[in-house]
């Protein structure tokens, strides 16, 4: 009886944990990437300014890039 109770119980959780992970916020990342041949594309999109990338890429032979996410995410359109 236990284990019956608990499926149920277990599949809620993970359905909201998917759920909370799956929102925009999450999707996009920050605005920029570090990116280069150890970190691929579009790279490791955790700052939130130029300037913080461009320190971090600092003498790894890396570059920083707008998060393609963040550049071609959700545009909202004016009315006509």
């Amino acid at each position: 009886m236990r284990k019956m109770m608990l499926l149920p119980a277990v599949a809620a959780v993970s359905l909201a944990t998917l759920w909370a992970a799956s929102s925009p916020a999450m999707a996009f990342g920050d605005r920029y990437c570090l990116q280069g041949r150890q970190w691929g594309y579009p790279g490791n999109c955790s700052f939130s300014t130029y300037r913080q990338c461009m320190a971090t890429a600092s003498g790894t032979g890396s570059a920083c890039g707008i998060n393609p996410a963040y550049a071609y995410g959700y545009q909202r359109r004016d009315r006509y």
